[in-house]
């Protein structure tokens, strides 16, 4: 037994340091610092450690297996499906629909013979049997466990083993060997190492859901998106029937990849998206954009409202980065003069997609000249561009389709960095080069 020393560890972000507080030095929080007893274990000596580990190869095996989801939008974003014991983190807004997806996920991995187990701690039995029966699944086929004790779920799922286990939250479920409240990031680090602990040595593919914040982060400590395998989101308009399933971290495919599915009475269903999202119409404050989501292309149409204010200036968006819509902002007014700078933004993408492509820039740059002075963009237009902080039209990534996007959505004319150019682009696309955003402002309002 080691000596045993003091330690005063945070209840609510379990910080340590070696002497109390009455405030937590990391989080803030007043009252939250006691004294923990921490047994020091004493270094083993190499001649003491045992024999060493042996030595693998990095061969890889001659098949990969991989679980088919019966989605073949997620098994793209995936990367080709499950890999068995794989743990995947789904997060997204409340009554988002992760719930729904993971249900019909559940039921159609049982129909193809895949034992799944559903530990639900946010759910009873009654409630989620009777979103199967609307869904029109067959409920009996499904195993349920209660899904609010770690140990319970822990000891269900070595006894049953699936070959994939839902876990529905990871910040509701609980250690009953620690005093924290469950969400808090003492219980969610610890259950979730105990849950990615059990599907490596199982092997059983684990999903978990995750919470969000109110500005879309994952809720919980940053650990746990390093710990997970895959980090995917569920996002949308919860008005709108319109979900987008976006591929992050992803350590067996592609990162970036995207699903659509439609929200109807019977569940979620899959769609194909369009080569165009929303209609941009002629009115002014709007411009389409190509933007780029996983490895496709399609064209999204972006709103802007520019509006004078006596105070303070709001700013504010729906779908796009805010951050870099106040540097696009910032640019764009001071190359075309437009007094942004006392006026009210606001930005918008169409049906509800997150837009985060830098080259997305131009079209936002265009919606928020349109707004300002009154004009409505050249029709038929579309944008491709990542401004810099001089104004300077950069080119992006993927230039050949866009361009195929661009034409597919039908637009007669695409407004795009003279640096990235394709060499044969169709000719139903006039392809117009620019340098700047000011020389890009110019073409997309007539001039040529």
């Amino acid at each position: 037994m080691g000596k045993v020393k003091r330690l005063f560890v945070c209840s609510s972000c379990e910080h340590s340091s070696a002497q109390w507080s009455g405030r937590c030095s990391a989080c803030g929080e007043w009252g939250t610092v006691a004294e923990q007893a921490v047994a020091a274990s004493s270094r083993r000596t190499l001649s003491s450690s045992g024999p060493a580990p042996p030595v693998l190869t990095l061969v890889p095996d001659p098949e990969e297996h991989r679980i088919g989801t019966g989605f073949p939008s997620i098994d793209r974003v995936l990367g080709g499906g499950l890999v068995p014991g794989s743990v995947v983190l789904l997060a997204g807004a409340p009554g988002i629909g992760k719930s729904t997806l993971l249900l019909q996920l559940a039921s159609r991995l049982t129909e193809a013979g895949h034992l799944c187990l559903l530990a639900s701690g946010e759910e009873a039995r009654g409630q989620v049997a009777s979103r199967a029966r609307r869904l029109g699944l067959d409920g009996e086929a499904l195993a349920f466990a209660p899904g609010r004790d770690l140990g319970d779920v822990l000891a269900t799922a070595s006894a049953v083993r699936p070959a994939v286990l839902v876990v529905d939250s990871i910040q509701t479920i609980r250690d009953d060997r620690t005093d924290s409240l469950p969400g808090g990031p003492g219980q969610v680090r610890g259950c979730a190492d105990a849950l990615i602990g059990l599907a490596k040595a199982e092997g059983i593919t684990t999903l978990l859901v995750g919470h969000v914040t109110k500005d879309g982060d994952l809720a919980g400590p940053r650990t746990l998106e390093h710990a997970v395998d895959v980090v995917l989101s569920f996002e949308g308009e919860p008005r709108s029937g319109l979900r987008i399933l976006c591929g992050g971290k992803n350590r067996y495919g592609p990162e970036g990849e995207v699903s659509w599915f439609e929200m109807t009475s019977t569940g979620l269903v899959e769609r194909e998206a369009g080569p165009r999202v929303g209609e941009a119409g002629d009115e002014p404050g709007c411009a389409t954009a190509i933007a780029l989501a996983g490895r496709r292309a399609f064209a999204v149409d972006v709103q802007a409202l520019v509006v004078p204010s006596e105070g303070p200036p709001k700013r504010q968006v729906a779908g796009l980065d805010p951050r870099r819509f106040q540097i696009v902002a910032a640019v764009t007014d001071r190359a075309a003069d437009l007094r942004l700078a006392r006026s009210e933004l606001y930005g918008a993408s169409s049906g509800g997609l997150r837009l985060d492509d830098p080259g997305g820039d131009l079209a936002v740059a265009a919606a928020l000249a349109s707004s300002a002075s009154g004009r409505a963009v050249r029709a038929g237009t579309g944008f491709v561009g990542e401004l810099s902080l001089t104004g300077a039209i950069r080119p992006v990534s993927a230039m050949e389709s866009r361009v195929s996007a661009a034409a597919a959505a039908g637009l007669k004319s695409l407004i795009c960095s003279a640096g990235g150019v394709p060499p044969k682009p169709p000719q139903s696309l006039d392809v117009i080069p620019v340098r700047h955003v000011g020389e890009a402002l110019s073409k997309a309002f007539g001039g040529r």
